[in-house]
Order: C-alpha cells, then sequence, then structure tokens
C-alpha cells in the first residue's frame, strides 16, 4: 500500500496528473451523460448495511456518491441493504440517517430498503430456477465452501446441481413456507464451478433463516443474500452508476450476470430500459485507523474503548463527539481524491485541514488544565461590588464574532508549565524576577515562590503593573511572554479529556510479533488522559453539547455530550495547536 504525502500526490491523491475535478470516475459519468446513456439520467446510491455504526471510511462513500450526484444535476438514494436480520437492527438505520445528515447531505424523498424488494426478488429468483439457472442445493456451508475449490484449484459440481426446474422450485417453494430448519437448503446460482473467478462458483442466492425482520417482520423465513440483492435493488431503482470500493470489484462480473440472467428469463423492473454500471475506487485507509467492522467490534467489546461513539474510534459519531468539523471531513476527502489504488493517507493531513476550519470558527476562551496558584499581592482584596472585567477577543479570525468580558482578580490560576524556579535564558515564561503579559489583562512579576514540605511549588507571589491593563504598557516596555490564565474567584472547575492516537503505530495491521499477528498490541495505552480539575472562563459555564473551542495557547476542544449528567462541564480534545502536517511538508521541500 503506497503512502500519499501533499507533495507527491495531486489534489486527486495519486499523481499530479489526476485532478481533482476530472477524476476517472466524473469522467467515465459526463461520458454516459454526454452519449445520452441511460436516458441521460444520473442515479447514485449509497446503500449500507444497517448492521452497525458509519465510520470515516464510509464517509468517502457518501462524499463520492452524494457529491457527484449533486455537481452533475443527478440524485442519490439511501437504501439500506437489510437482507441479515440476525446483525441490523432499527438503532444502526438511524445512526446512520442522523450520520448523513451530519455530514451535509441529504437523499430528500428517496430513502429505500432492499426488503421492501423481497418480494420481487422471489419471484425473479422463480424465473431463474425456471431458466435452469438456479437451483436448490442440500450441502451446508461447510462442504459448500469444500465444494467451491481454491484460487489455484477448480470446484466441484454439487451432486444436487442436475435436479430438474420442477424439483426446485417444489424445494424453493418449501423453503419459503418454512419447512426447513436453519441452514438445511440453500438456493444457489448455477454459473460455473471452474470459473478463476470464485465469486461465479455457483454463488449462494437465499438461505433458510427462522428469524424476524426489523422491517418486514415475521413475513420471510428465506433471505436472498447481499450479492444477489444488491445489484437487482439497483436495477429496480433505476441507479445509473454503482459505485463502490474495490473490494467488490471482483463481484462486479456477478452483478452483472444477475441482471443479464434475469433479464433474459423475461425478468426485470419495469419501465427502465437500462441497467446500472458498476464502477470502483480504492477505500479510504487512513494512519493511526483501522476501518474493519471484525476489529472495531472488537475494540467495544473489549473494553478499549468506552463505545461507538468514543472519540478515539473512526466512526462519524465518535468524530462528531470528538469535535471534528464535517465540513472539513468534506474538504479531507476532496483533497485526498479519488483514487484506483490503495494508498495509506497520513492523519496529520487530516489533522491539518480540520485546524485550518476549525481557526476560522472556533470562538476563543481560556483554560488552565493544570492550575499552579498566583496571588497578586498589590492588587486590590476581591470586592462583589467592583469587579474588573477586560475586554477579550472572540476570534481574531472573524470579526464579527465580537468581543467578551473577561473578570480579573487577586488570585489567579496559570498552567504549571508556564512557570519554572530555575529558568534557562530561552524560556520566555514566568520565573522568579520575571516580567511577563497576562492575555488581555496586565504585567506582572513573580517576586517569591511558596513550598510545600515536599519542595513542591505550590503557588507564586507576584505584583502586577496597573498601567498595563488591556496587556500593553504605556512607557513602552516589551516582554517576551505572553500567559493565558484564569480567575480563582470567578473561573468555573470542569473535567477535560486529553485523546491522541487510538493506535500507538502508523499502520495498525503491521506487529511486531509474528506469531500471535495481533492487531491488538499495537493499541496505545495512554491514548486518554482525564484532567478533574482544570479551570475555564465562567461565560463557559453556558456551553453546550458539541459546541467548539479554542483553548488559547492549548488547542480546540469541544463540548462532550456527557456534560451536566454529573454535575460537571466535560471537555474533549479536537486537536492540539501543533500543525505535524505543516513541519513534514517543510522538512519534505528542504
Amino acid at each position: 500500500m503506497a503512502k500519499i504525502h501533499d507533495s507527491d500526490s495531486g489534489p486527486g491523491g495519486e499523481k499530479e496528473n489526476e485532478s481533482r475535478a476530472s477524476n476517472f470516475i466524473r469522467q467515465a459519468i459526463e461520458e454516459d451523460l454526454a452519449a445520452g446513456k441511460n436516458g441521460g439520467l444520473l442515479v447514485t446510491r449509497f446503500p449500507p448495511e444497517p448492521n452497525g455504526y458509519l465510520h470515516v471510511g464510509h464517509a468517502k462513500a457518501i462524499c463520492i456518491n452524494y457529491g457527484l450526484a449533486e455537481a452533475l444535476g443527478g440524485r442519490c438514494h439511501l437504501r439500506f441493504d437489510d437482507t441479515n436480520p440476525v446483525k441490523e437492527e432499527r438503532e444502526f438505520a438511524e445512526a446512520m440517517r442522523e450520520d448523513i445528515h451530519w455530514l451535509g447531505f441529504d437523499w430528500g424523498e428517496h430513502e429505500y430498503f432492499a426488503s421492501s424488494y423481497f418480494e420481487t426478488l422471489y419471484e425473479w429468483a422463480v424465473l431463474l430456477i425456471k431458466a435452469g439457472k438456479a437451483y436448490v442445493d442440500d450441502l451446508d456451508a461447510e462442504a459448500i465452501r469444500e465444494y467451491r475449490g481454491t484460487l489455484t484449484e477448480p470446484g466441484r459440481e454439487s451432486p444436487f446441481r442436475d435436479r430438474s426446474a420442477e424439483e426446485n422450485l417444489d424445494l424453493f417453494a418449501r423453503m419459503r413456507r418454512g419447512e426447513f430448519a436453519n441452514a438445511e437448503k440453500v438456493l444457489r446460482a448455477k454459473i460455473d464451478m471452474a470459473s478463476p473467478n470464485l465469486n461465479l462458483r455457483d454463488p449462494v442466492m437465499y438461505r433458510v433463516l427462522h428469524e424476524a425482520h426489523p422491517h418486514t417482520g415475521d413475513q420471510w423465513c428465506i433471505y436472498p443474500m447481499y450479492d444477489y440483492a444488491h445489484g437487482q435493488s439497483d436495477w429496480i431503482e433505476g441507479i445509473t452508476h454503482s459505485l463502490c470500493s474495490l473490494e467488490f470489484e471482483d463481484h462486479r462480473p456477478l452483478y452483472d450476470w444477475f441482471i443479464n440472467a434475469i433479464h433474459e428469463a423475461g425478468g426485470g423492473p419495469a419501465g427502465i430500459d437500462y441497467t446500472p454500471r458498476q464502477i470502483e475506487f480504492a477505500r479510504l485507509n487512513v494512519s493511526y485507523t483501522v476501518t474493519s467492522k471484525r476489529k472495531l467490534i472488537a475494540l467495544v467489546e473489549e473494553g478499549h474503548v468506552t463505545g461507538w461513539d468514543d472519540p478515539r474510534m473512526p466512526t462519524l459519531r465518535g468524530m462528531k463527539r470528538r469535535g471534528y468539523s464535517p465540513k472539513a471531513i468534506r474538504e479531507f476527502i476532496d483533497r485526498v481524491g479519488v483514487a484506483k489504488r490503495e494508498n495509506l493517507i497520513q492523519w496529520e493531513l487530516f489533522e491539518h485541514i480540520q485546524r485550518g476550519e476549525l481557526n476560522k470558527t472556533s470562538e476563543r476562551r481560556m483554560a488552565v488544565l493544570n492550575p499552579l496558584t498566583v496571588v497578586i499581592t498589590n492588587y486590590p482584596d476581591d470586592d462583589a461590588e467592583m469587579v474588573d472585567e477586560l475586554e477579550a477577543v472572540n476570534n481574531p479570525e472573524d470579526e464579527s464574532a465580537g468581543k467578551r468580558k473577561v473578570r480579573f482578580s487577586k488570585v489567579i490560576y496559570i498552567e504549571r508549565d508556564d512557570f519554572m524556579e530555575d529558568a534557562p535564558k530561552k524560556f520566555f515564561r514566568l520565573a522568579p524576577g520575571r516580567e511577563v503579559r497576562l492575555r488581555y489583562a496586565y504585567f506582572i512579576t513573580c517576586n517569591e515562590v511558596i513550598k510545600d514540605d515536599a519542595g513542591n511549588v505550590v503557588e507564586l507571589h507576584c505584583t502586577y503593573d496597573p498601567t498595563t491593563r488591556g496587556g500593553d504598557s504605556p512607557d513602552g516596555r516589551k516582554v517576551n511572554g505572553t500567559l493565558h490564565w484564569a480567575s480563582a474567584t470567578h473561573g468555573v472547575r470542569v473535567e477535560v479529556r486529553l485523546y491522541d492516537h487510538l493506535f500507538a503505530k502508523e499502520n495498525p495491521n503491521e506487529v511486531d510479533d509474528p506469531e500471535t499477528q495481533d492487531w491488538r498490541t499495537n493499541v496505545n495505552a495512554k491514548s486518554l488522559a482525564v484532567l478533574k480539575d482544570c479551570i475555564v472562563e465562567p461565560i463557559l459555564s453556558d456551553a453546550k453539547a458539541f459546541e467548539r473551542y479554542q483553548f488559547e495557547r492549548i488547542g480546540y476542544f469541544c463540548v462532550d455530550p456527557d456534560t451536566g449528567k454529573e454535575g460537571r462541564l466535560v471537555f474533549n480534545r479536537t486537536l492540539t495547536l501543533k500543525d505535524s502536517w505543516g513541519k513534514m511538508q517543510k522538512k519534505m521541500k528542504t
């Protein structure tokens, strides 16, 4: 898998001769439209199986399908390919709707379910049986796998492959009536057991499954397999272009075979005289991330994360809770582009794009995560009737965001890391005898260091210069350091959760122990740190869930939906201010 850096990739994610505006999928669609194919229509779809939560990989498929439809005057359907009632739940479908809307896309009236087509799919399966292109098989799943063969050896025909059409029709009808136990019989397509493409070696079309369905209830006890239902659902809906990821490339001959075989047998949707065209694109693979459903389930069920919306998860729900901007997610996917080969995209690029968006849209606030007490000895004692309010800018990137009032007091907090008792010359923060600026407030000078019995610094005594109100000196003297702070009298105590990569390795699938091959060994044990006694400006006491802020000099933070559950505000760190991507690009250019 190639690794993509911005310096060696064009906007489309491959080399510079591929442009984002004219990627190969868009070119193919534009050629079809220009040729008048499909009656000049463009209809795409996003067809998730409602058996889990959407992740950043799905976001790419969503952006491609909805984005191209919007750009080229078409429409995009949302269809739930709900063919497996054992794993599917209404909760997942509703979560998917919310996540797609959160990304900024809408399907209008075009929401569909593959289960709505079960009767039609059954009737078409009957046509295939009558045409001698499908048969009922008694082999169990293990035997079917054994008969299927391998990549180097052809498969063997089932001993039940040559049943008559009459016998197959009777057995298939009895399967529908519920006369057989789960997995006792299956319906298989009759294609070619010697095909080099394993997907064409008589794939299973239907299985017996006595399970209630979230959408159809107890109406069915046989269910179509995904490969059979998927393409036919596209056909029924009039999809013109079936856009999917590369793992479906080997399934395309089967996708086309079913449509052609049904058409030859006299079936097909009424009023639609064209068939869908499947085009594949590379999946989105991002460093420090896994998107395998099996691995994501393991992370949740084994307790490596707190749930599917854990801010460390690559799910869209987790990304929303982390504080990522959906607009920046779309920009990232646009920047990566549509490629034909698998690439590993650097997570630093994702963060770089997020920072750009959050910098423009996030209001600034001051917060102290690791408080050190500072007593300003020559400042008046706090007086409830005489509050010292200072003016602070909400967002220097957006004048319309206005300004706010920040309350000052005799006792304040600064970051413990902003003080050093034996400071070197290049330490431009607070130290004994040094003067620094407090953001929006005053110049202060450290005069005395108070320690506990163990020798730990617990308090600083400082003096302030009242003539420097607002952070400027009337005599023109300069200070090198500017510190953020919080009032001990007015500040609000909050919990802050500091998140890092969930995996310690850039490629979590690469393991050091070849014997175990356990990707879990790459889980980062230090991916979360919880700080309970942080102090923020009092204006944040009214902050609402999912609101985003920049804590000055620290990073970007989002209000967690847990806020208020235990009587306190909770903030999740979205990003630090450090732009690793920018440094990587500068290094590569030198």
